[in-house]
């Protein structure tokens, strides 16, 4: 993908000391500010040209940087902070690289005046601890079982992005699937959102169509015409095995002279398969399903039977239909037993959307798996969708395992920049500045908010200030008109967990690239 490449001063094979640090901070800045744009609900949208030729449509910080060319090894290591935030508490994405960034910015003066990295880097250290403290002290605990704070909380997290208009919907199915997907024992809670929540994309139909299914979904249909499309309580069977006679293991050559042995040949082969669905349907399934796959012959005794057939699922898939059904997935049909067979399942049906046949696999009880469906009118939408919905569930999953929020537009920021520029005039000696640097950076978030609604930056952001230094913690920016507004009445909280996650990245990662003092190429140019 053509983006923005990011490489300074190719031709030399090695820069040392002030000039490494000097690139690297520009590198990692040159990245903060492509993306800087795209923070807060009237953000831009960044048009990613791939190299087949598609064209992707988002304003996702990390979908952005996900397909960002860039040579530069201190760029490369800014967009694996992004990947690093997504995969621990999925949002925030945009900011923790817009505050690496202006923190590596502010630190970059007393890197000039010839202050040692170390000592910067031990106040960026203390500034974190101090960050972390602050973060904590303005949060406030949330009531998991209040379905409208908690619905409230995760529209803060999608309201900057493209499906808000949808808001309420798009909260209410990420905090379904969360609750389906929740398992607790005890005090140990276990959310997997990536396996047992999988979303569905069907082009066709309304937005407002999505729905979380109390089961699964399957893009499939029963092998023969005649099986049953429609059981209620179903017996489901899971298999990891092929209903087809039995193939060499290794390379098999079989000469025939006679011809009766290959007539009986052929009989074992039959007999084999039929054996293979005798003990299948003596447990009476009304459903098999299996990854592999199923002979017409297996088809013709199954359907005989009275058992409707699935094949080729995948083995994910699976995995979610057994959490779903009970069921077990069994890997020989010899081991079946009549624990193996699911009966959670209340309504197994296929039907026709488009021209595509699903399965559903629905009314679960106590289901632990669920499939997100989504309707909407074209592919793009669809995908820009689900990279939000994403989001949601992230945040919804944090919320049950830390459930204290703090206030969101910027106040969170401002409060900790506020509070370490306090602290900072305690600090005696030369590391007074770098902390105060930090501080000064924390501002970025209000004052990039301000700048992507076209708000005068340096009016609102000294009222917004003001309201902090009274210890007025809770105020913020609006990010549709760029007013400073009180939190509490406005209604943006984000989970704790995301605040905190973004200051330890953002200045952990600064401080690593501070501690460089050399770049090493290993490539040869060519021609040498």
């Amino acid at each position: 993908m053509q983006a923005p490449v990011v490489y300074m001063n190719a031709n030399t094979q090695r820069q040392t000391g002030r000039e490494a640090q000097i690139q690297n901070i520009t590198a990692a800045k040159a990245v903060a500010d492509i993306i800087r744009t795209c923070l807060g609900p009237k953000a831009m949208l960044k048009m990613l040209l791939d190299p087949m030729g598609g064209i992707v449509l988002t304003n996702d910080g990390h979908a952005i940087l996900r397909e960002i060319d860039v040579a530069h090894p201190a760029a490369k290591s800014m967009i694996e902070l992004s990947r690093t935030q997504d995969e621990e508490v999925g949002d925030g994405t945009t900011s923790v690289i817009i505050l690496a960034g202006e923190i590596l910015a502010q630190t970059f003066p007393y890197i000039e005046k010839n202050i040692h990295p170390v000592v910067i880097i031990q106040s960026l250290k203390q500034a974190l601890a101090d960050a972390l403290d602050i973060i904590h002290s303005v949060s406030k605990p949330i009531d998991l079982e209040n379905e409208a704070a908690m619905i409230k909380l995760i529209s803060a997290s999608i309201g900057t992005k493209y499906v808000a208009k949808w808001s309420d919907m798009m909260c209410g199915l990420a905090l379904k699937a969360v609750k389906t997907v929740l398992v607790q024992d005890g005090d140990h809670k276990e959310v997997d959102i990536k396996r047992y929540a999988r979303v569905e994309k069907i082009p066709g139909g309304e937005i407002e169509d999505s729905e979380v299914l109390d089961g699964i979904l399957l893009n499939k249909d029963v092998t023969h015409p005649k099986m049953k499309r429609l059981i209620e309580n179903p017996r489901v069977m899971l298999l990891d095995c092929p209903l087809e006679y039995k193939k060499g293991e290794s390379q098999t050559n079989v000469e025939i002279t006679n011809e009766q042995d290959w007539t009986r040949l052929l009989e074992i082969e039959e007999e084999q398969v039929k054996l293979m669905c005798e003990q299948i349907l003596q447990f009476s399934p009304d459903l098999v399903i299996t990854e592999k796959g199923v002979s017409d012959l297996a088809q013709h005794y199954l359907l005989k039977g009275g058992c409707s057939v699935l094949r080729r699922v995948k083995k994910s898939d699976n995995n979610r239909i057994a959490r779903a059904t009970g069921a077990t997935i069994v890997n020989r049909v010899e081991d079946l037993k009549e624990t193996d067979v699911g009966t959670k399942c209340g309504l197994f049906e296929v039907k026709l959307i488009g021209d595509e046949y699903f399965t559903y696999l629905i009314k679960c009880q106590n289901p632990q798996a669920c499939t997100i469906l989504l309707r909407g009118p074209s592919k793009d939408i669809l995908n820009e969708i689900e990279r939000n919905l994403e989001d949601a569930m992230a945040v919804s999953r944090n919320v049950y395992f830390e459930p204290s929020l703090a206030p969101g537009g910027g106040a969170t920021e401002m409060a900790v920049s506020v509070g370490l520029s306090e602290k900072a005039k305690k600090i005696e000696g030369v590391q007074q500045w770098p902390y105060q640097a930090v501080a000064d950076a924390f501002e970025v978030i209000p004052r990039t908010l301000i700048q992507n609604c076209g708000g005068n930056p340096i009016r609102i952001l000294s009222q917004l200030r003001a309201k902090h230094a009274n210890g007025e913690h809770t105020w913020g920016i609006d990010g549709e008109s760029g007013k400073v507004v009180d939190m509490n009445e406005y209604g943006i909280w984000e989970p704790e967990v995301i605040k905190q996650q973004s200051a330890k990245t953002a200045i952990e990662s600064a401080s690593m690239l501070l501690r460089v003092d050399d770049i090493v190429s290993g490539v040869r140019k060519q021609g040498e």
